[in-house]
Order: structure tokens, then sequence, then C-alpha cells
């Protein structure tokens, strides 16, 4: 009795297709709804702003930008004349970031490696939750810790950066006064911005490709030799990316800053002294009292600090993309 060999089969060809499947279709649309739902958002901001401070714009024309004065008064016939320019301000949102960013960046990043290549893992953990945390604290919060913890402190720093550097123009003073200043103001958001910066930093750092690492290592590096030469050039449009990112909070923030200076409505290069201001805390300052004319300049204000953010990353993009070399 012969037992017949079992017949093969061969299974049907599976067709190779590049369309993707129903549920990754429905994933896609609901991504790109969310992405293209920001760009929406931005652009009604700017419509809005535009719509209700253009009659400020035009009627000021191009020295609402450059013109220092901001006063609205009535004439000797009754009429109202309004003279709004925001060079001032502008001054001094510039000068106050400035000073947070050349604080914050270089402590930023240093603890940034050091949490990536140099603390121990409980520590790490520790302090990554604190970093966090502080990121999610809000504003007021940074402005009352700087008007009762910090002021007293710096007002003793700036004394001593007077007593020493008081030869150059910024760090003079016309009377020794030295509360409530710009210098002051960047030392609060600095300390706002710094676990923004060091976050995404700490994400950058720790992406780098481990080969580059391990070759490094291999050439005979110190761990120093291997972030400087590696690590940093890899992470260094994370930290650009992270800084513009911190620069816009420190441009749009109103209420630490309002907190910690005297309001002024004039230009400020001696970052000692107790007098300034930047944009956002200038239309805070000014919008519970302003009548219908000066609250349209002070959205038309707004609407500028909105493009002057936009310019900033727009020009931080640009020059990541010129500048940044990859980690050899």
């Amino acid at each position: 009795m012969s037992i017949d060999a079992p017949t093969k089969v061969i299974p049907q060809a599976r067709q190779i297709t590049t369309k993707p499947r129903v549920s990754d279709q429905i994933f896609r649309g609901i991504v790109t709804a969310f992405s293209f739902s920001a760009l929406v958002i931005l652009a009604l901001i700017a419509l809005f702003l535009f719509q209700q401070g253009f009659s400020a714009l035009k009627e000021q024309g191009f020295s609402f930008i450059t013109s220092f004065e901001w006063n609205v008064f009535i004439d000797e016939s009754g009429k109202e004349v309004a003279n709004f320019g925001l060079q001032a301000m502008l001054v001094g949102t510039v000068v106050i970031s400035f000073i947070a960013l050349l604080i914050a960046v270089p402590l930023a990043v240093l603890t940034a490696l050091f949490l990536t290549f140099y603390a121990p893992e409980g520590v790490k953990k520790l302090l990554i939750t604190v970093i966090d945390l502080m990121a999610a604290f809000p504003s007021i919060l940074y402005g009352l810790w700087g008007y009762f913890v910090l002021m007293p402190m710096a007002e003793y720093w700036a004394q001593l950066i007077h007593k020493w550097l008081g030869w150059i123009y910024i760090f003079d003073v016309p009377e020794p006064i030295f509360s409530r200043s710009p210098f002051i103001a960047g030392i609060v958001l600095s300390v706002m911005i710094i676990p923004i910066i060091t976050s995404i930093s700490r994400e950058v750092f720790s992406q780098t490709p481990l080969e580059r690492v391990q070759a490094a290592y291999a050439l005979g590096a110190t761990k120093w030799g291997m972030i400087r030469a590696v690590v940093l050039p890899f992470g260094a449009n994370g930290v650009v990316g992270g800084s513009m990112l911190a620069l816009g909070r420190a441009f749009g923030e109103t209420v630490a800053v309002f907190s910690v200076l005297n309001i002024v409505y004039r230009t400020n290069f001696q970052v000692l002294y107790t007098q300034g201001g930047n944009v956002a805390s200038m239309i805070v300052q000014k919008f519970g009292e302003a009548g219908k004319t000066e609250v349209s300049a002070l959205i038309a204000a707004g609407l500028v600090l909105f493009v002057l953010t936009l310019f900033v990353n727009f020009i931080a993009n640009a020059i990541v993309n010129k500048t940044v070399k990859s980690g050899r």
C-alpha cells in the first residue's frame, strides 16, 4: 500500500502596496488638522490685533515705531491730541530680554550637560522633576519672589557692579538708586526661562548619536573633550531653538517685570538705574485708564510685539540653517 506524498500548497503571492491603512489615514488627518489649527489660531490673533489697532497705526504711521513719546492731551480748542511712539519700550524690551539671555543661556547649557553626562541617576531624576516644575510656575510667583527675596540681594550686586564697572555707561547711574531696575527684571526673567532652555537642551544632548560619542572616546578624548567636539556641535541647534523659545516668553512677560521694575516711559540703557519698562508691562500699566484712542494704540503695540517675536524666530531659523555644524 503506497502513501501518496503530500501535495505542496503554494500560498498566493501577497500584493505589495504603499497605500496606507485606514487607521493611518485617520491619524494623519487628525495630526494635520491640529498642525494647521495652530497656524489658524496665530492668523486669527494677528487679524484681531491688526483690526483693533489699525486706526492708531494709520494715524501715527511709521512714527508709531520710531517715536519716543506716548501721551494723550486736550489742546486749547478742546480737541484730543495723541502722540503714540513705541520706541522707548521696544528698547526696554530688548535690553531686559538680552540681560535675561546673557544670564540664562550659559547656566541652562551647563545644567543640561550636568544632567545628561555627570549627574547620578537619583540626583538626575530629582533635578529634572524640579526643573520641569519650575517651567510650569505662573509668572506672578516669580514676580513676588523677585520683589521680596531677590531684590535686596540684587541691589547689593548692582552696587558692586556700579562700584567696579561704573565707568562703563550702561553700568553708570545718575543717582545712587538701584531698586526696581532693568538689571533686576532681567535676573527674574532669566530664572523664568532657564527651565525652558535646560529642558530643550537636555533632550537634544541626550540624542547625540552613540557611535560619535564612542568614536571620540576611542580616539582618546576625555569626557569634556567629547562634549566639546561632539555634543555641543550636535546640540547647538536645540540650544538656539530653546533660547529663541525662551526669548519669546521674555519679550511677552508682563506680571513678573511689572512687579520688579519701575515702569517709566523713557529710554534707559543704564541697566542698574531704577527706570525702564517693556512693551507688555506698559500695556498692563496703561490699559485700565486708557480711552478709546489709547486702547487702539495699546492693541497696536501688542501687534508690534507679536510681529517682533515672529521675526526673531525667523531670523533664528535662518542663522541655525547657515551656521550650525554637525558633530564630528
